[in-house]
Parts: structure tokens; sequence; C-alpha cells
């Protein structure tokens, strides 16, 4: 064994739907306004009684269960999430009693919106090294703890959920070489600080930076994995929002590959956002077994990590 692959993901939503229309209920904005700007129309929300672990929780045991594994098939537990709001236990730490696995190595990764593909490539190394043979590997935010809901520029586009993937060893590599980075002179761009935590970002930084710095960075990711961007059957890139995606999807050139647009009805969950626009593509049978997709996440921190995986 000297590869990796994916070999099962799934995703959790909490039930309560926040729309548009509730959100003109709450500060000075309209359908119109959001859908134009950002092409966000819904989000799910979780209650003050849905942690981050719980939402985690729930979507690695859907992985579990599509992969035919049980809890203690797993030795590698990685959560990369920001939204977290104790220090310890860890969330990876949490997830692991929540579903019963007996003794993994559990770790938190805080690479905010690029938190999964960090984590992923992380779980990769790990395994193909030896020194873990399935790696559950999850991201989970509850992005509306760390919302000023007066700020109708955040308030809008931030939602709750998380996305899970099962590594584990495999003949051939099917999760392919990982090209990460970051612009720490700019990470102030995108923020959850202060006491209490809240998210802020200049979005028009984020926007240039995201529309004509990262196509090229994406092709780049295709190249580590021997392809070009029109042999990709997927593309899913951090669920920011669609004025960001489409631009990027359509200067990376992936004109064969269906792109994921999540965002329109689960808004930015951050480090869940590519885990679970991933997982609903393959449930929705949009993409097929053993197809070509590039994962790539960008954002918080000004970080960036790509890499081109087989669909399971």
């Amino acid at each position: 064994m000297n590869g990796s692959r994916i070999a099962a993901v799934g995703h959790y939503q909490p039930a309560r739907v926040l729309t548009n229309a509730d959100l003109a209920g709450m500060v000075d904005t309209s359908d119109e306004w959001i859908t134009s700007r950002v092409g966000i129309r819904t989000r799910h929300i979780a209650g003050p009684d849905e942690p981050v672990d719980e939402l985690a929780a729930h979507a690695a045991a859907k992985a579990l269960a599509a992969a035919g594994l049980a809890p203690g098939d797993i030795d590698l537990v990685l959560v990369a999430t920001s939204t977290a709001i104790d220090r310890s236990p860890n969330m990876a730490a949490r997830v692991a009693a929540r579903i019963g696995i007996p003794s993994p190595a559990a770790m938190d990764v805080n690479v905010v919106c690029a938190g999964f593909t960090h984590a992923l490539a992380t779980a990769d190394h790990a395994v193909r090294a030896g020194a873990a043979s399935r790696a559950l590997v999850i991201g989970a935010d509850k992005m509306s703890d760390v919302t000023d809901w007066s700020d109708r520029t955040t308030c809008v586009l931030v939602g709750d959920g998380a996305g899970a993937a099962v590594v584990e060893a495999s003949d051939e590599a099917r999760i392919g070489p990982v090209l990460w980075g970051s612009v720490p002179e700019m990470g102030h761009a995108v923020r959850i600080e202060g006491q209490p935590a809240r998210f802020a970002q200049e979005g028009q930084s984020v926007y240039r930076w995201a529309t004509t710095q990262l196509p090229a960075i994406a092709r780049r990711a295709c190249e580590r994995a021997g392809l070009a961007p029109e042999d990709l059957a997927g593309v899913v890139l951090h669920q920011a929002n669609l004025r960001i995606i489409e631009p990027l999807a359509l200067k990376l050139g992936a004109v064969n590959a269906v792109v994921a647009r999540d965002v329109s009805e689960s808004g930015n969950t951050s480090a869940a956002s590519i885990p679970l626009a991933f997982s609903k593509l393959v449930e929705q049978g949009r993409i097929s077994t053993g197809d070509p997709v590039l994962l790539f996440g960008f954002g918080g921190n000004l970080s960036y990590a790509g890499q081109v995986v087989r669909c399971p």
C-alpha cells in the first residue's frame, strides 16, 4: 500500500432553515440584495444545544456507515474547525467519544475555510507513512456562534453544518498531492477574533485575491495530480459565495466538470463547506466512483489548500 483513498463521505446539517426573508426581518436587507451579491437563498442554523462536535459526529457516523466500517476501525480523527468554544477536550476527542472510537490519535486543525483540505492532506500523509490505517476527516463549523447578527454584510453569508470522509490505505494514490500555502500579511482580511469572538472580513480584498490569484494555484494543484483542468469531472471549491465560485471555476478552465454550488442553499459553512458540498454531489449521483474531483479550500489566514481526489 503506497497510497490512500477516500472510502466514503457523509454530511449533516441542522434542521432549522433560515431564509433571506427571515433575515430581512432582522436587518436592513432583502432577498434580492442577498442573492444578487452572494447567491445565497437559505442556510441551516444549529440550536444552542447543538455544539460543533455534535454536528461533526453526525456527519462522521454517516461516513462510517457508508464505508461499512465500525468505530473501532478508525485510528486517527481529524476535525477541521475554527468555531470550537472550548480549548480542551478538542473536537476530535469529543467526536471519538460520541461515536465510540476507542483509542485514536485525535487532533483539531484550524485553518478556517481551508481546514478540511489541510486535514485531508494530513490524513493522506499519515496513512501513506504508516502512522494510521484509517482516518476520519471532518470539517465542522457553527458559524452562527461567531456571527454579529446585526451586521448585514456578514450575517447573510453564514450557515452551520459538517461533512466527513473516511480515508484509508490504497494500492494506488487516489488522493493527489496537496498544494498548500498562505498569504500571512493579508491574514487580517478574514477574521474570527475578539471577546466574544466575531466573524469579520474585508470582502473586496478577499474577492480580488480569490478571483485573480487562486485560479493559477488551483491549476497547479491539478498539475500535481497529472491532470489538466478539462480532465476534471467535478470541482468543489470553498463555498464562500457564488460571486467567487463562478469566476474562479471559469478561470480554472474545468469546462467538463460539475461545479458545486451548495452555497446557495447552505451558506458559507467555513471548514464544513467542501466536504458538505462534495458529499451532496456523491449522494445525488452527479459524480461517479473513480471520477477526478478537485477539492480546493481558501479563506482565513489567507490560506489555501487543494488536491485532486478520486470519487468514492
